[in-house]
């Protein structure tokens, strides 16, 4: 070595020389943040070489650089993790000679020291006992000395790792939860710990360890930039503090900001609330298949046992139309059509939200770059999907994350990007607005009972702190959201209104109840004027309680509730003192009136199928609709068990019943042998069955029922077929029953969807002629079927019936009379709505 090569290796191992160097790194280059920690990477390495080589070490020793360190990824404040490897054939002295000339300069500029001393085997016996300590050793890298100790032990390491990944794997994913519970979620903390919250920069070094297993990988889209920009930011927070620091806290959150070149303390917390939303998804869908891996892996040797031979096509249960359930996901059928399918993303969203299961990474991928943006407005399948998405519950936050992660939100909701990771500077919120917004409709879906109208309660929850993305009012601002929002979403006109007056005045009662005199009549009237009706007072009481509790513990309490409550009640009783009555049938169309002519002269049921669009028939835009389901029309000779046979039917078929009317009509004398069905029958010669206007042996009965029907996966049935089993239901040769319950055992419910109760009620003063049951309960196959067999048991007469799905609710009216065709007595009527309520439970 000459003395100009050995005066530059003594330079080098100066402390003083490194920490000049070191600072102008830090803080006079204009380097982004990941070369600038690769650039001081680099720089330490050089050093800490000198200060190896000075040491003059004895053969077989190896100066390791483990951890961040040996990810190359320092940042101004972080400590050096090292690792002095020895083969054990040098005197232990000169191995802890050369600790000390490498350890104590590192102290002596202050930094922070992560170092041990080891043999290849006691390395490897240590990570064998310290799951963290084997992390660690994953990165190994090496800085000094034999190349070879180092390549070896990564080699023996990594070997390690994959052989014992079956116990590992499930031990670091305990350490994530339990870490996790520790320090919550960093996209929803104002002050976060960038590297221990769940989605920080532990979760980010955990997947990273996962892939090394060889079991499985995480989603790589968008992971190594949000990674990247968790370290960034910790760098200007050191930069900006000094310290050696992982916690963003309030008060240097605008300055940390400014060192990024961000315009606040807001949009920091955004950037970093987008980064940690992209790695805790990452390790949701990353430990969903190391869970799917190892369980299938335990399940092999007993499967070869049983059958003799290998693993089979993994089992694809049906959930809908083009969606699948495997392996523990809603998947895409192979049949599915994306690119024909603008309503797939919502059907597949909410059949996997229904079932309790996750949405497939792969499904959702193939959804958002497939599947053709949907027309404005929605056709009715689409916003019915996103209803019944919404009113999953608990689910729905899983299945919506991984719409949010594919992209799929804000394509359906293009305003969904202007609340998108947003904070809310406000202690009383646990939640960003975007997640706030989907936990106010997890909430809503428990109340749904209340309503009269569970969808609009459900959009409203989703929608209704949009303009919390705009300045100014948010509750004015979401009211001229929410009504071009809720056009686009197909909303009528009237329902557009409601939804807009909800939003507006969201916070109105808790407002009013908490700061108002309620016993003062101009606060009542106040309340009545701005919500006009006792429909929009319902679904407002409801949204208050789902907004309440979905914004923390400290936002609701007994108290409150029960001055909303008070509130409420004496609103409802000024706008009207009783509910609106239910609706009566409509006069019979002139298809209806023909079927039921035909019905009468076959003397058995006649049927038709037919294709529905958004338009009327005859309009001139009816050819550019989508269609929204298939219309039946059924006519049947007046007899017991009607409603229930076809039901059952149509539940047999896998027929959902999307809205249904069934009413009685007479046919008049002069219809009975006409030769022709005329198209046109005089309205004044219409009868109702049991309005006791038809005198006695001038009309006949016929029964008339008008459903919106669809497939829930395949095609529709043949007509023929349709009314085949419905001839056997109606004369009792075909086990409606028994079919029903050998499907239900074949697919059985799945266990882990809360839904809230039934809930069945008299309908006071809804009809003067007859008895109106109400039910609000899950729509589930057969629940009609089911309901007519109740009502058929309790030896009551249904008149007429309106059922409705509503998202996955069922609201249905059931017009009733008793044996002698008049309103049931008041004490019955309650008998009897209990009796379905119990029966529904």
């Amino acid at each position: 070595m000459t003395s100009l090569d050995q005066r530059q290796e003594t330079e080098d191992a100066e402390p003083g020389g490194y920490a000049a160097a070191r600072l102008r790194l830090l803080h006079e280059n204009a380097q982004d943040g990941r070369a600038r920690r690769q650039a001081l990477a680099t720089l330490t390495d050089t050093w800490l070489a000198a200060l190896f080589d000075a040491a003059a070490p004895p053969r077989g020793v190896a100066l390791v650089a483990v951890g961040g360190y040996g990810r190359g990824e320092l940042s101004p404040r972080s400590d050096l993790d090292l690792l002095l490897l020895h083969d054990g054939r040098a005197e232990p002295a000169a191995v802890a000679a050369v600790a000390d000339r490498v350890w104590y300069p590192v102290w002596d500029l202050g930094l922070d020291l992560d170092h041990s001393v080891r043999t290849p085997d006691e390395a490897r016996k240590t990570a064998g006992e310290d799951l963290k300590v084997h992390l660690g050793l994953l990165d190994a890298r090496h800085v000094a000395g034999d190349l070879g100790l180092t390549t070896a032990l990564r080699s023996t390491v990594f070997a390690d790792w994959r052989n014992q990944a079956p116990k590992r794997l499930p031990a670091l994913h305990e350490l994530c939860v339990e870490r996790a519970e520790r320090h919550g979620e960093l996209q929803f903390l104002l002050e976060p710990d960038l590297k221990e919250a769940r989605g920080g920069l532990r979760d980010a070094t955990a997947l990273r360890a996962v892939a090394a297993s060889w079991l499985a990988d995480a989603p790589r889209a968008g992971l190594d930039e949000a990674r990247r920009t968790l370290l960034d930011v910790r760098d200007a927070l050191h930069l900006a503090t000094g310290r050696a620091t992982d916690r963003l806290a309030l008060q240097e959150q605008d300055q940390v900001a400014a060192h990024l070149g961000l315009l606040d303390a807001d949009a920091l917390l955004r950037h970093v609330y987008e980064a940690a939303r992209t790695l805790a998804y990452a390790g949701d869908v990353t430990w969903r298949e190391v869970e799917r891996v190892l369980r299938a892996r335990s399940l092999r040797p007993r499967l070869r046992a049983v059958f003799g031979g290998g693993r089979g096509a993994p089992e694809r249960t049906p959930l809908a139309e083009g969606v699948v359930e495997q392996e523990g996901e809603a998947v895409l059928a192979r049949t599915a059509r994306p690119e024909r399918d603008a309503v797939l993303p919502l059907r597949a969203a909410a059949a996997a939200a229904q079932a309790a299961l996750p949405l497939s990474p792969h499904a959702v991928r193939r959804l958002a770059t497939a599947c053709p943006p949907l027309p404005a407005p929605w056709p009715a399948e689409a916003r019915e999907e996103l209803v019944t998405l919404l009113g999953a519950g608990r689910p729905t936050v899983e299945v919506w994350e991984a719409m949010e992660a594919g992209g799929l939100v804000t394509r359906l909701l293009p305003d969904w990007e202007r609340v998108r990771c947003r904070p809310q500077r406000n202690a009383v919120h646990t939640w960003t607005v975007d997640r706030h917004l989907v936990e106010t409709a997890v909430r809503a879906a428990a109340l749904t009972r209340r309503v009269s109208r569970p969808d609009l309660l459900l959009v409203a929850a989703l929608l209704h702190d949009l303009g919390k993305g705009w300045p100014g009012d948010h509750s004015a601002a979401g009211e001229i959201i929410v009504r071009d929002v809720a056009a686009r979403i197909g909303f009528d006109a009237a329902d557009v209104a409601t939804l807009a007056t909800v939003v507006r005045h969201h916070l109105l009662l808790v407002e009013t109840a908490t700061r108002r005199d309620l016993d003062d009549p101009a606060t009542v009237r106040g309340v009545a004027d701005a919500v006009r009706d006792v429909a929009t007072l319902e679904l407002l009481h409801a949204l208050t309680e789902a907004d309440a509790l979905a914004t923390g513990p400290a936002a609701w309490s007994a108290w409150r509730a029960s001055l909303v409550d008070d509130l409420a009640g004496r609103v409802a009783a000024a706008l009207s003192g009783a509910e609106p009555p239910a609706p009566e049938p409509a006069a019979l169309t002139a298809e209806q009136e023909r079927l039921a002519v035909e019905a009468y002269r076959t003397a058995g049921p006649v049927l038709t199928l037919r294709t529905r669009h958004e338009a009327e028939p005859g309009d001139a835009e009816a050819d550019a609709q989508a269609p929204v389901g298939v219309e039946l029309l059924v006519a049947v000779p007046d007899q017991p068990g009607v409603l229930p046979a076809v039901a059952g039917v149509l539940a047999m078929h896998r027929l959902t019943v999307r809205t249904a009317e069934f009413r009685g009509t007479d046919i008049p004398r002069e219809l009975r042998t006409a030769p022709d069905a005329p198209r046109d029958v005089p309205r004044d010669v219409q009868r109702d069955v049991a309005s006791g206007e038809a005198r006695a042996g001038e009309a006949t009965a016929v029964l008339v029922l008008d459903w919106r029907v669809s497939a829930a996966y395949g095609s529709l049935p043949q007509a023929t077929r349709l009314r085949a089993d419905l001839v056997r239901a109606l004369d009792g040769s075909l086990d409606i029953r028994g079919r029903l319950a050998e499907r239900d055992a074949a697919y059985p419910r799945r266990k882990g969807l809360s839904v809230p109760p039934p809930r069945v009620r008299v309908a006071p003063a809804a009809s003067r002629s007859a008895t109106v049951i109400e039910v609000r309960a899950q729509d589930a196959p057969g629940l009609l079927h089911r309901l007519g067999l109740a009502l058929e048991s309790a030896g009551v007469r249904v008149r007429s019936a309106h059922a409705s799905t509503l998202g996955a609710n069922a609201v249905d009216a059931f017009y009733v009379t008793g044996p002698d065709g008049g309103p049931l007595a008041p004490d019955v009527a309650s008998a009897l709505a209990a009796e379905l309520e119990r029966r529904l439970g």
